[in-house]
């Protein structure tokens, strides 16, 4: 498939992959999914400022990597689509991000409990997941938002090259190479957190090792029909029948 072949996928991809991560309890009326355009890198797609599960293909915007769309047409756009844009600078080997509130996520940022792998379906965790503090980057008088490029940019220092990075008290960024994966490792990091949590108020956790986390890593994402399958049942979950 060519470039621009890939990115006609991937604007009917962002449709699915908005009303599935709504569908999922991950995004809700907030939040926001994003992928890099395959004809200019420089460049990623995103919906309008809108409740995911009401995201059409009219609603896929084009935005440069410091959150300027390129054709706004009157349309709201997302105050922390610069989010996107500096994970897309910083990681070049990123090409999709979910940003979520994912409920069960959000305790494991304001408490000195890790968030770890303890399934193996959430190997892609593999190390405990950083948080980012948005009061070392803007004192006290903050509104927990990412709403300015600079801070973003911490964000995505923070980040590393995990896969995940929680906002204290905010929610948490999900990254892969590309909007399938991303969406699977949202929806598996909120399973992951709710598992946990489970796990903690029943005693001492056996989280995965590193290596064991490394090994079902590449059993699962390296072949492309263990995504497939999910991705197909979520689907059909959100078509209308």
């Amino acid at each position: 498939m060519n470039a621009a072949g890939q990115d006609e996928k991937n604007r009917a991809d962002l449709v699915a992959a908005n009303h599935i991560l709504a569908h999922q309890g991950i995004l809700d009326a907030f939040g926001h999914v994003s992928v890099r355009s395959a004809v200019n890198p420089g460049h990623y797609f995103m919906s309008r400022a809108s409740a995911p599960s009401m995201v059409g293909p009219g609603d896929i915007m084009e935005f440069d990597l410091d959150g300027n769309p390129l054709d706004l047409q009157g349309r709201k756009i997302y105050n922390e689509r610069f989010i996107h844009g500096e994970i897309f600078k910083a990681r070049p080997d990123v090409n999709a991000i979910v940003h979520s509130h994912s409920p069960s996520v959000i305790p494991f940022s304001v408490t000195e409990t890790a968030l770890q792998p303890v399934c193996h379906m959430a190997c892609f965790l593999q190390k405990a997941v950083p948080v980012f503090e948005i009061r070392d980057v803007e004192g006290e008088n903050n509104s927990l938002l990412i709403v300015k490029g600079t801070t973003a940019a911490a964000l995505a220092r923070k980040l590393g090259d995990s896969a995940v990075v929680l906002m204290r008290g905010h929610g948490n960024a999900v990254v892969a190479g590309n909007l399938r994966l991303a969406v699977f490792r949202a929806i598996y990091t909120e399973l992951n957190a709710k598992i946990q949590s489970e796990s903690l108020r029943l005693g001492r956790v056996n989280y995965l090792t590193i290596q064991e986390a490394r090994n079902f890593q590449e059993a699962l994402e390296g072949s492309e029909a263990n995504l497939q399958r999910p991705w197909d049942l979520w689907v059909s979950e959100v078509t209308p029948r």
